[in-house]
């Protein structure tokens, strides 16, 4: 009897998660019902608790994504990942600490959580395009060099000083 009882709790719990990201999601009772009718029962209490997971777990997606928070995840990501190559390409060590505090400082927030997402793209393409503009100047330079070697090597030309 004490595993039923324990699978009703948990179902409850589920059912009250499913009409909360109901609500969340601002769906109409219509809505509700059209998703509670594709599996065949009249109530969402009917439903199964597997069913109820996973509808759950789909509603909470679309949430999420209303909410915008996958997005800004990625961006946060990006953002580490574009100042950790800049700071290898200038061969500085970095961690996550150091990261984020040179993300802080760039943006003016003194929390890297809470920088908003135009903020964040901002940050990713200034990074990048630090990255790229130094692999630039390298291959420049290193072009640049190999020239002059080459016009002094044979010895024709002299240097100046």
């Amino acid at each position: 009897m004490a595993e039923n009882r324990t699978m009703d709790e948990i179902h409850k719990g589920i059912l009250k998660k499913f009409h909360t990201l109901c609500s969340v999601l601002g769906l109409t009772d219509d809505e509700k019902h059209a998703i509670v009718s594709s599996y065949g029962v009249d109530s969402s209490r009917d439903m199964d608790t597997h069913d109820l997971i996973n509808v759950c777990a789909k509603l909470a997606e679309q949430a999420n994504k209303k909410a915008g928070h996958g997005e800004t995840d990625k961006l946060r990501k990006r953002v580490m990942a574009s100042i950790g190559a800049y700071l290898r390409a200038t061969g500085r060590e970095s961690n996550a600490t150091v990261i984020k505090g040179i993300a802080c400082r760039a943006s003016g927030y003194d929390d890297f959580n809470k920088i908003p997402k135009e903020r964040l793209r901002n940050l990713y393409y200034a990074f990048n395009n630090k990255v790229k503009d130094a692999r630039s100047v390298d291959n420049l330079a290193g072009a640049m060099e190999t020239a002059a070697l080459l016009q002094f090597a044979d010895g024709s030309k002299k240097m100046l000083n």
